[in-house]
């Protein structure tokens, strides 16, 4: 018997054992899981000695695996389109994104953040358990080489990952990638399936509420910047939250399914809500209007004094010690000046598992649905102490506290804002000839512009048209022209012209880099 026939009776016994655990009468979610890993192992050792004996691909019983005919380059039958939730951006498009990209670059830099890179993909074991009941939205890999993977879901894990395999015990970073969600698109909201996140984040022990204010205040330094309208960053505390589900009698293991409940309300109206908790969470009508209760609550230090007084929270310690993070954290941010932009929200509850302490959303103000560019939230965070021990060979813990700003929805929004065209270029200089036979002349001059330093562009015609020229700088926004004519430069000069006003003057060529600079902003 060859190594395929051993391979292939192995992967009809594996099949056999996976069909058997699904149709017993309590399936072992766990067990499955673990034996349809075998199976997916299994066949791909047989594709890849298949692949290197040039054999057509052997399905588990025997038969030949039918082979997808591939389109032939230029088919007319291939329907052209963009992946479901994905999108291609044009030049205009990209320039605005570039340019939000570098605004809060700056403020993340301004606060002496550092960056990193990770994989697209990581081990799917690294993904999974982490983010609660969005974990169903993961983008899974089919085995690739004997591994397991899958398309990371945010930046925060694969940070905590890097934090705890690399033995880091206190880093201020960013990170702006892709991230994938199998989620259900809602493009003019800014909602992708792949889409860049920005995350600033702080590790380290420290005292408490100091990085989780500096967090606050980037936040807030940058959706001003950006210009987008008028926001408020919600901040709650997870301490609390579990504090308040215990006195309203929330059996514990239904915490973090009540958390999810609760986060819908930015979304969702609260009669829906309470149905979901009652009719799908299990919960008592009694123990879900006592949330009710709590969840309309917001302000801001008057708030917390306010449930520090609650006669059933004051039994309960963690709802204490949030209180008590709160304060702290209010007072922080009145001195960092961001305390009109911040609202206590007892309704936020942020639905991923691995937060331990305060949390954070950005929200725009004045959003409805009939606001075609409403987005809702734009920055989202929150602290997560216990994650990256999950990831150090040791256990050790390292405190973590960030946010993400949702640059998709920002790019959503100011697309939609825009009322001019957007330049798509950063060009400074068109050199441009008046006369036939000066495309040489062009050459020598472009090469020692950018010697200098300078953006500069030519025509690639030998002889083109001045008109068409200056209407090239005019449609792409460059705001200055070299003008080559043989007069001119027999005199060793050439004209520049400033493209807006049309004004001209002569400047001598063994100084034209200097007299260019002298004119481009700083």
């Amino acid at each position: 018997m060859t190594e395929k026939d051993t391979l292939t009776d192995a992967i009809t016994a594996q099949g056999d054992a996976v069909r058997k655990l699904k149709s017993a009468a309590k399936p072992d979610k766990a067990k499955i899981n673990e034996e349809v890993q075998k199976l997916l192992a299994l066949k791909e050792k047989l594709k890849q000695l298949q692949l290197a004996d040039g054999s057509e691909p052997v399905a588990a019983g025997g038969a030949k695996t039918p082979v997808t005919p591939v389109a032939e380059p230029g088919n007319r039958n291939l329907s052209l389109k963009t992946a479901k939730g994905t999108r291609d951006y044009g030049p205009e498009a990209m320039a605005l994104r570039q340019r939000v990209l570098d605004q809060v670059v700056r403020v993340f830099r301004k606060h002496g953040a550092e960056t990193i890179d990770t994989p697209v993909f990581e081990l799917k074991e690294v993904l999974t358990g982490k983010y609660g009941e969005d974990s169903k939205l993961i983008y899974d890999l089919k085995d690739q080489g004997g591994e397991i993977l899958a398309l990371r879901y945010d930046l925060t894990v694969p940070f905590a990952r890097y934090v705890g395999m690399g033995n880091v015990f206190n880093i201020k970073r960013y990170h702006i990638a892709k991230v994938y969600r199998r989620d259900n698109p809602q493009i003019t909201r800014g909602r992708y399936r792949e889409f860049y996140q920005c995350d600033f984040d702080i590790a380290g022990t420290y005292d408490p509420m100091l990085p989780d204010a500096e967090c606050v205040k980037v936040v807030a330094e940058i959706l001003t910047e950006l210009e987008v309208g008028d926001f408020v960053v919600k901040l709650n505390h997870r301490k609390l939250l579990d504090g308040m589900f215990e006195a309203c009698g929330v059996p514990a293991d239904k915490f973090r399914t009540a958390c999810s409940s609760v986060d819908k309300l930015d979304k969702t109206p609260w009669e829906e809500v309470r149905r979901e908790m009652i009719d799908e969470k299990g919960l008592s009508d009694e123990t879900v209007d006592r949330i009710g209760e709590y969840v309309t609550l917001n302000g801001g230090s008057e708030l917390v004094e306010r449930l520090a007084k609650d006669e059933q929270l004051s039994r309960i310690k963690s709802a204490m010690e949030g209180l008590e993070d709160m304060r702290l954290l209010l007072q922080y941010c009145d001195i960092l000046q961001v305390a009109d932009r911040i609202s206590f929200d007892l309704s936020l509850a942020r639905g991923l598992d691995y937060y331990t302490g305060v949390i954070y959303e950005a929200v725009l103000k004045g959003a409805d649905d009939g606001d075609e560019i409403t987005v809702g939230s734009v920055a989202g965070g929150g602290r997560y102490d216990n994650l990256v021990g999950m990831f150090n060979p040791k256990r050790k813990q390292v405190p973590c506290v960030g946010v993400s700003i949702g640059v998709e929805r920002i790019f959503s929004i100011l697309e939609a804002k825009a009322t001019s065209k957007t330049r798509t270029n950063e060009t400074e200089v068109y050199v441009v000839s008046a006369h036939k036979g000066l495309h040489l002349k062009r050459l020598e001059i472009l090469n020692k512009l950018w010697s200098a330093g300078i953006k500069a562009e030519h025509s690639y015609k030998l002889n083109p048209k001045l008109l068409v020229q200056l209407q090239h700088c005019e449609e792409y926004q460059i705001p200055y022209a070299i003008v080559l004519g043989d007069g001119e430069l027999a005199r060793g000069v050439v004209k520049l012209r400033e493209i807006v006003s049309r004004k001209e003057e002569e400047v001598p060529l063994d100084a034209l880099a200097e007299e260019i600079r002298k004119r481009l902003p700083a």
